[in-house]
């Protein structure tokens, strides 16, 4: 599996950015795919995380109400649309993937055995 994220960027506080996650492999209806994040200095911590077919997403608390996950199994693709953006919500988003049709909760860090490069979102104060 590979992934590709993209769509960081500077931008201002209470403005938006919809990242974006390709995945490679034939089997991408049953990834159950997350979104992470690392600010300087702190632990890769959990974002989003939606089902192999979207009907399960879950937040963590400090971005619920303004970011939304979804995924396009036809495009191999997943997104992360954020809104109202804080500076704390500056940090480096990784995509991650785990092969199942489960829908239990995964939002740990070492649950995920694969992982994208990165992109780097800036909220400017």
């Amino acid at each position: 599996v590979q992934l590709q994220a993209s769509g960081g960027g500077l931008v201002q506080a209470g403005g938006s950015l919809r990242l974006s996650c390709a995945a490679s492999g034939r089997t991408f209806s049953s990834y159950y795919m997350g979104w992470f994040r690392q600010a300087p200095g702190k632990e890769r911590e959990f974002v989003a995380a939606i089902s192999w077919n979207g009907g399960f997403k879950f937040y963590a608390n400090p971005v619920k109400g303004r970011f939304t996950i979804s995924r396009d199994n036809a495009k191999n693709t997943m997104s992360l649309q954020m809104n109202s953006l804080k500076p704390e919500d500056t940090a480096v988003y990784y995509c991650a993937v785990r092969e199942t049709h489960s829908g239990s909760l995964y939002l740990q860090v070492s649950e995920y055995p694969y992982w994208g490069q990165g992109t780097l979102v800036t909220v400017s104060s």
